[in-house]
């Protein structure tokens, strides 16, 4: 199934996959006042993705940029070791490797003992949704023995569609539609999102 098809399909519902494979439907959210909100999958998942922090490679155009955060358990304020976190996304011309053995801009990692995770890669371009641009987004699966699996997706602030994007201009995504930070007297950008997983 092509993006286009895909997206069109799914205007009115979003799926997450669990950790089994089963598809649940979006109604089924998470309780609590801390909790990071679902999202739709999208087509392109792929498993198995390279077990890295750095998403870069030579010849790779785009603005360079660090995500990371902390992922906690459902009481908001533990951290969460082990906590497996994948994250995919497109290219600056808005393509995704949904083929190569390279796995471009597709990677995961656990987070360290203080619940820690963090990627280098590069600011995702956009891609048409009918006669619309999708907003840049990152997509987001994080799994945990003791957790319900999230499936989500984070936007950047000051993005100008995402005022009529049917997902991004959602209530439930304004926490996750973030600020791109100048992070250091170098100029380097960084993303930070912090993860709120319920309990299982």
């Amino acid at each position: 199934m092509d993006r286009k098809k895909f997206l069109t399909s799914t205007a009115l519902l979003a799926f997450s996959v669990t950790v089994l494979g089963k598809v649940t439907p979006e109604k089924e959210t998470f309780k609590g006042d801390c909790e990071t909100t679902n999202d739709i999958l999208g087509p392109f998942y792929r498993p198995n993705a390279p077990t890295t922090q750095d998403l870069t490679h030579k010849g790779l155009e785009g603005q360079r940029v660090t995500l990371k955060g902390k992922v906690f358990g459902n009481d908001c304020t533990t951290p969460l070791s082990g906590a497996l976190v994948e994250i995919w996304h497109a290219n600056s011309k808005g393509e995704y490797d949904n083929e190569t053995e390279k796995f471009h801009q597709r990677a995961r990692w656990f987070t360290n003992e203080n619940g820690e995770y963090s990627f280098t890669t590069i600011l995702p371009g956009k891609y048409k949704n009918g006669d619309l641009y999708r907003p840049a987004h990152i997509h987001y699966r994080v799994t945990e023995e003791n957790s319900k699996e999230l499936i989500s997706q984070i936007y950047f602030k000051g993005d100008p569609h995402i005022e009529k994007d049917p997902w991004a201009s959602q209530s439930k995504a304004e926490h996750r539609t973030l600020p791109i930070v100048l992070e250091d007297i170098n100029g380097s950008l960084t993303v930070n999102f912090d993860i709120y997983l319920a309990k299982k």
